[in-house]
């Protein structure tokens, strides 16, 4: 079956283990699904492998069998967002930002362009020359969000970006986030946020792919057709909710 030009990323039969102690810990096993032009919630118990299948669809660890296929011109540009906001204490929000920026071999003039730009979306630009340690955790978080962003991603990959955020802010910044997509202010084409909330999968996605305890594999792929914006207190939200409950236990 040919696929639809609207495809993205194809992850195709990717599998994991890891060596340790002698032995060969399987941690994917498997793993099948297509992004396109969608947001996408990789949904899994802690300890299921999700963030390792966040780091092979980045390209920084290979699979140990199968591929992750893009189908885009060229090299595509990836942001990530890391669960921690792993900021350098010694550089300021601009610096962090513009950090991976000049990495890529931008000249110093486009890179002030895309992290000024980055920092205005994420309501930060007043604070470019705080230093993390003077900043709450909610807007170093928006740092973090705002050095994968100034990259231009063709495709923003986010490994719980809210776990360690209080629930007001984690809020706030999961609007922020489907503001910044819904609005088309930047060549994102997919977002992958992988997540063990099931309540942050049915608010934020398209697409929910749900992972069973490691050696992961894929137990079900739901199509989330939802109409936005969601309310947590709408009966259809909780439906679905209590649906991925269901094949997530």
């Amino acid at each position: 079956m040919s696929l639809s030009r609207d495809i993205v990323i194809e992850v195709k039969e990717v599998s994991k283990s890891y060596a340790t102690g002698g032995r060969e810990v399987e941690v994917l096993r498997n793993i099948s699904f297509a992004a396109g032009r969608e947001f996408v919630a990789v949904l899994g118990p802690s300890g299921c492998g999700k963030s390792t299948l966040l780091r092979i669809i980045a390209g920084v660890e290979k699979p140990s069998r199968g591929e992750v296929v893009f189908h885009l011109d060229g090299k595509p540009s990836i942001g990530f967002v890391f669960q921690f906001p792993t900021l350098l204490p010694w550089l300021t929000v601009e610096e962090n930002v513009l950090l991976p920026l000049m990495a890529r071999g931008m000249s110093k003039k486009e890179a002030l362009g895309n992290a000024y730009r980055a920092l205005k979306i994420v309501g930060l630009y007043e604070f470019r020359d705080f230093y993390p340690n003077e900043l709450s955790g909610g807007m170093r978080q928006r740092v973090n969000l705002a050095r994968a962003i100034a990259v231009n991603p063709d495709i923003l990959l986010m490994d719980e970006p809210f776990s360690n955020l209080d629930p007001l802010t984690a809020e706030n910044l999961r609007s922020e986030i489907l503001d910044i997509w819904l609005s088309s202010l930047l060549p994102i084409k997919t977002i992958i946020m992988v997540t063990h909330n099931v309540e942050e999968a049915v608010l934020m996605s398209d697409k929910i792919v749900v992972l069973s305890p490691r050696p992961a594999t894929v137990v079900r792929i739901i199509e989330n057709t939802l109409p936005r914006p969601r309310s947590r207190k709408a009966s259809e939200v909780q439906e679905l909710v209590d649906k991925v409950y269901e094949y997530v236990s």
